[in-house]
């Protein structure tokens, strides 16, 4: 029985891993700092735990909102991540540091901009 249960919650945790949450988020940050910025803040996060390390979101994905290599597809996106992220489900097997969430979020709420 105690392996079934361990067999269920592996297979459901497979299951979900890298999905597209459908919840909203209404998290709110400070955003009244320093602009955050696309190259600098955003991108280098995205490219280490959701496109290249991940594997879940690199070249070619269709896990939840897709591949995020490229500034186009975040933009894209962003409504997914900034969901993912505000609710911790995303980056898998990993937790984001407070400033490294604050700045997706942040540069989601200021328009995204491509900087």
């Amino acid at each position: 029985m105690k392996k079934l249960i361990a067999a269920i919650i592996i297979i459901t945790t497979v299951a979900v891993s890298c999905s597209k949450s459908t919840s909203t988020s209404t998290t709110t940050v400070d955003c009244s700092g320093t602009a955050k910025s696309y190259a600098t803040d955003v991108s280098p996060v995205i490219t280490t735990y959701c496109a290249t390390n991940s594997g879940c979101h690199g070249t070619g994905s269709s896990q939840g909102p897709g591949a995020l290599t490229s500034y186009a597809q975040v933009y894209s996106a962003r409504a997914s991540i900034r969901i993912s992220v505000a609710n911790g489900t995303m980056p898998q097997n990993t937790t984001l540091t407070t400033a490294q969430k604050n700045a997706i979020l942040c540069w989601i709420d200021n328009g995204a901009s491509n900087n």
